[in-house]
């Protein structure tokens, strides 16, 4: 895989804090193919467009969504009237709901709020314009389903580029070392996301695309941090699970700042994305406290003393 093949195209929403170099859609473009990753929220599919015939982009063979969350997918309806032979690609549990969006939409403002309507209305897809992945048979692209993040998510193989969505969590740039946080929504459940973990780096890829954010190498190196996070975080949720509200929240920011190496990075993090990193922290921490709430005493004592 050429990586001068790869562009980033980032697409800020600069009327929320921090909400740069953060949604990102992907194009790939050589002689023989060209499809972009995650085309973004409907809201910003004007400077999609744009960005697009900068590039020099008159066709699509195919709109991969590594899942059906509004900021990666919920454009992808109004996209396709601009390419009408592109194909949208996604998990075989995705498709309906990119059909008949509507149960998505109401989610996704219970979830987000007023940020789903900054990003806008998700636009139905045409049924016969997506597919589960049998129609990337030839194309050179593996699918593999990658739940953990969300159920519907999935990653997707190019030589050796892995298109990773969220599956090793959100990242930033920073000067010194790697930052990296989970990305664990509800419903979240570790076993899950371990594996999904466990068989993307068994593939062994060298770059990896983190939808949140960039393209990085060796990719085994940040599955293998992501693979680390998930049950010292979860870990965490336990062991600080005596404080309630934004106390809570608090009181388990600063143990993980003591024992992530990563996270710890967090004060290297411009302000703006700070702010963003601590507003998302909650969704995260919710995912793992549902988690660690339905475990039985055994297993909360397994993941308290590391013998998972």
């Amino acid at each position: 895989m050429n990586r001068n093949n790869l562009t980033c195209i980032d697409l800020d929403q600069p009327g929320h804090e921090g909400f740069r170099e953060f949604i990102s859609c992907w194009l790939y473009r050589d002689d023989d193919l060209c499809f972009i990753v995650d085309p973004g929220p409907l809201s910003t599919i004007p400077h999609l467009l744009q960005e697009l015939t900068t590039c020099g982009v008159e066709r699509l063979d195919f709109i991969l969504l590594t899942h059906i969350h509004i900021d990666h997918a919920g454009g992808t309806g109004a996209l396709l009237e601009h390419f009408p032979k592109a194909q949208v690609i996604c998990h075989p549990e995705g498709v309906r709901h990119m059909i008949a969006p509507e149960k998505l939409w109401l989610g996704s403002l219970k979830v987000l709020g007023s940020l789903a309507e900054t990003f806008g209305e998700i636009i139905p897809v045409p049924a016969n314009r997506i597919g589960a992945g049998e129609r990337l048979t030839g194309s050179g692209i593996d699918l593999f389903l990658t739940p953990g993040h969300a159920p519907h998510h999935v990653c997707y193989r190019l030589d050796d580029l892995l298109v990773g969505g969220e599956v090793a969590g959100v990242r930033a740039d920073i000067a010194r070392g790697i930052y990296m946080r989970p990305a664990t929504p509800p419903r979240f459940m570790l076993e899950v996301a371990l594996d999904s973990l466990d068989r993307m780096i068994a593939l062994a890829p060298h770059f990896l695309i983190i939808a949140h954010h960039g393209l990085v190498e060796p990719a085994v190196e940040y599955l293998q941090i992501a693979r680390r996070q998930l049950p010292l975080w979860v870990r965490g949720v336990l062991e600080t699970s005596g404080d309630e509200g934004d106390a809570r929240k608090q009181v388990l920011f600063d143990w993980l700042l003591k024992r992530d190496p990563n996270f710890a990075n967090f004060d290297q993090l411009a302000t703006d994305i700070q702010a963003r990193e601590r507003h998302f922290f909650g969704n995260t921490l919710r995912g793992m406290q549902e988690y660690a709430d339905q475990l039985a005493p055994e297993q909360k004592q397994s993941l308290l003393t590391g013998t998972s």
